[in-house]
Formats: C-alpha cells, sequence, structure tokens
C-alpha cells in the first residue's frame, strides 16, 4: 500500500472513483452560508407578506389591554393565567410561520447541495478531531484563513449596514414614541425589512464565493499523486503484469486447440514458410469452408509439420494464403470472394481422394471378381 502523498506531490485531479468513494464517506462540498441566506430571505418573505396582518392583531389586542384594562380582570391567579393563554396564543400565531419557515428554508439550501445521506463513518470518533496538531492546520491552515475572511466580512457588513440603516432613519426612535400604537408594529416592520434586505444582498455575494469555493476546496483537497492513480488503476484493472500473463496463457491455449485440429483439416493453403492456413470443408456439416487453423513463421512451419504428418494436402499460393491469413480468424467461414479459389483445391483434393480410393479398392479385389 502506498504511503499517503503530500499536497505538492497532488498534482493529478481526482478520478470517478475516488469522487465516489468520497462521497459515500460523506465527504461532499457544503457551503454553511446558503442555509444562512436562505433562511434569511424566508425571514424576509414573511415579514413583507404575512407579518403585517399578524402585527395588526397583535396590536390591537395590545392597545385593548392597555387602553381598557377594566376588560381583563386579574382577580385571581387563574385570571392572569387566562391573559397569558391568549397572549401566548396570539404571539404564536404570529410567530408560527417564521418557526417554520426558518428551518425549512435551511434545510431545502443543504439538500439542493447534497442528497442526504446517513453516513456512519462521520459519527465514528477519530483521534485527529481532538488532536492538537490536527487542530492547529484546520484553525491555521488555508480554510481557517478562508474562514476567519468570511466572519471578519459578515462582522464588518452587518456592522456598515446597521450603521447606514440607523443613519438613515435616524428619528426611528423619535418616531417610535410618538407614533400611534396601531402604526408601531408597521414601523417595526419596515426597519426590520430594511436590515434583512440589506444583510441578503451582503449574503448573496458572500454565499456564492463561499459556494464555489467550498467546491473548490474539496476537489483540490481530493487531488492525488501520480502513484495514486496508478495503483488505484492497479486496484480496477489487475496488475498489468498479471494480465499479461493471463494473455499469453490463453493464447498458448488456443494455439495448442488450434494446432490439435489441423489432423482434421481437408487441406493447408501455404507460403511457403510464412504463412500457412488449415481449412476443413465436409459438406454435411459446414456451409463453406472453415479456418480451422493459421499461423505466421514458426507457427506456420508447425502447421505444415503436423498436416503432412497426417495426410493432410499442402498447396503453395501466396497471395491466397497471405489473403487468407489477414481476412480470416479461426473457426470462421471464408468469405465469398475466397469460394472460387478454394473451391478448386477442395474439388482437387476431393477428386485425388476418390482416385485413391477407387486404387485401393482395385488392389482390395480379390482374383475372379470382373474388375
Amino acid at each position: 500500500m502506498a504511503e499517503p502523498a503530500d499536497k505538492d506531490s497532488r498534482t493529478e485531479e481526482a478520478t470517478d472513483k475516488k469522487i465516489r468513494d468520497s462521497v459515500e464517506k460523506g465527504n461532499t462540498p457544503f457551503s454553511r452560508e446558503a442555509p444562512l441566506l436562505a433562511s434569511i430571505l424566508a425571514f424576509l418573505s414573511i415579514m413583507s407578506f404575512s407579518a403585517t396582518g399578524g402585527s395588526l392583531k397583535m396590536a390591537g389586542l395590545l392597545s385593548k389591554l392597555i387602553d381598557r384594562p377594566e376588560d381583563w380582570t386579574l382577580d385571581t391567579g387563574q385570571d392572569a393565567t387566562q391573559l397569558l393563554r391568549v397572549l401566548a396564543f396570539r404571539v404564536g400565531l404570529i410567530l408560527l410561520p417564521v418557526f417554520l419557515a426558518l428551518p425549512v428554508a435551511g434545510i431545502l439550501a443543504s439538500l439542493l447541495q447534497n442528497a442526504p445521506s446517513i453516513v456512519i463513518d462521520r459519527i465514528r470518533p477519530q483521534f485527529s478531531r481532538i488532536s492538537p496538531s490536527q487542530g492547529f492546520s484546520r484553525v491555521f491552515g488555508l480554510k481557517g484563513q478562508v474562514e476567519f475572511l468570511k466572519a471578519t466580512f459578515k462582522f464588518a457588513t452587518m456592522s456598515a449596514i446597521v450603521g447606514l440603516v440607523l443613519l438613515h432613519n435616524g428619528n426611528v426612535f423619535v418616531k417610535a414614541l410618538t407614533v400611534e400604537a396601531s402604526a408601531l408594529p408597521g414601523l417595526v416592520r419596515d426597519v426590520i425589512a430594511q436590515l434583512l434586505g440589506a444583510v441578503a444582498v451582503a449574503l448573496i455575494a458572500l454565499a456564492g464565493f463561499d459556494i464555489v469555493w467550498s467546491r473548490f476546496s474539496w476537489r483540490r483537497d481530493l487531488r492525488m499523486s501520480r502513484q495514486e492513480v496508478k495503483d488505484e488503476y492497479k486496484q480496477m484493472e489487475g496488475d498489468p503484469l498479471l494480465k499479461a500473463r493471463l494473455r499469453s496463457l490463453g493464447r498458448d491455449r488456443a494455439r495448442r486447440r488450434m494446432i490439435a485440429a489441423v489432423p482434421s483439416a481437408t487441406l493447408v493453403v501455404a507460403n511457403p514458410t510464412h504463412f500457412s492456413v488449415a481449412l476443413r470443408y465436409r459438406p454435411e456439416t459446414d456451409a463453406a469452408p472453415v479456418v480451422v487453423a493459421k499461423g505466421q513463421d514458426l507457427i506456420a512451419l508447425k502447421i505444415r509439420e503436423i498436416a503432412g504428418a497426417h495426410g493432410v494436402p499442402i498447396f503453395e499460393d501466396v497471395a491466397l494464403a497471405r489473403a487468407l491469413y489477414k481476412q480470416v480468424e479461426v473457426d470462421k467461414l471464408i468469405p465469398p470472394a475466397f469460394y472460387k479459389a478454394v473451391a478448386e483445391l477442395v474439388q482437387y483434393v476431393h477428386s485425388k481422394n476418390l482416385s485413391r480410393r477407387a486404387m485401393i479398392g482395385r488392389r482390395a479385389a480379390p482374383p475372379g471378381s470382373g474388375r
């Protein structure tokens, strides 16, 4: 197993297998600013569209409580409890959209970045999480510096936004003291909407940068050295030396089977020593002549030797032998383009076989048989 490569030697982009393994282990790019931005946008939407009616109802209740306290009896503790219940119910109705929208928006922003998955390795205790050296590298490394810059940007931006909004609405506190109670919720809502709108604009730029940075950093951390790429290739495809050995063994077995089929051939076409092609033609089983063996140089000589030892006719035809060797694979029928040339050879072999059989028959005939 190769030793872990240092960052300077990781010059190769991560392979598909490395990326799949990283995703399966829960190591995926994630921007923490995107859920925050989504929550602020959701809260701003609620403030703009649905908070007005609830705030007016709450203001009416408070004004009724303040202007006409005689309508509320507080003689016993039960009366006070009843009043608190009414107030809590009204406040809950106003805040319910906020309590629902904020977590839903944050969860959706997280789901859009990565598909949810349960990864045990993420919650398994690891020594690197409590290692001082690892913690030091996380805090003072490149990621830690980027996180510090983001926090600084957020603090400076929020401070500037709050200052500018208050400067623009310098008399907001005085107006809050003098305005009617029914108009106070709308005033507060407008100021908060301005603050959230400005914060959202700043966070859009920050979230866009953070999304790009998280993916770039993730890809950079997954980079591999050339040795790691080679090792992974060996694991996926197998050792090249072992594969070459297996291919060699396969060729040897195929060669032995091919040589063993030469005695069953009908004829051999040779060139005269560089190429040899053994053909078999049995009219009852073969639709056309079949190449049962072929070879070049030493294998060609071996085919001729075995053919001669088993009485298989050998024909020397340079062009035909070379063409058959290059165009027809072993155990395949010859193409129609070779039918005429091969048919002449097959016919000649068959005629020779018939003549030989006739001669053997005449020699074997007993005297006086009329032959």
